[in-house]
């Protein structure tokens, strides 16, 4: 496999499970969490957050290979670890590494 191809592949990888992590999240917030405070529900937080939970892993755990095949530096590996427990924050990154993508290509 060629570096360019290693480093599609993982950043195809990184964006697929960032974006998974962050629909967890917001998923959580918005709505399992009101389920169990408002409606005194609290199964659907026991549901919900165990799959964030593991989203949440599978996310930090794909952070360093990707920022080693795509040769992130330090600063954009930390925004990528911060966005991670930020609502919205895998989205906004997203949309950060599609515009430097669009830089590099242009």
């Amino acid at each position: 496999m060629t570096d360019k191809t290693a480093k599609q592949s993982w950043l195809t990888r990184f964006k697929f499970i960032s974006i998974i992590e962050g629909i967890s999240f917001l998923l959580l917030l918005f709505i399992a969490m009101p389920l169990k405070y408002i409606m005194d529900m609290p199964l659907a937080v026991t549901y919900v957050g165990w799959a964030h939970g593991i989203l949440f892993v599978i996310y930090i755990y794909v952070v360093f290979p990707t920022a080693r095949a795509a040769k992130w530096n330090f600063s954009k590996t930390f925004f990528a670890l911060v966005a991670s427990i930020l609502p919205f924050g895998p989205f906004v990154f997203d949309r950060y590494l599609l515009k430097k993508e669009k830089e590099l290509t242009a």
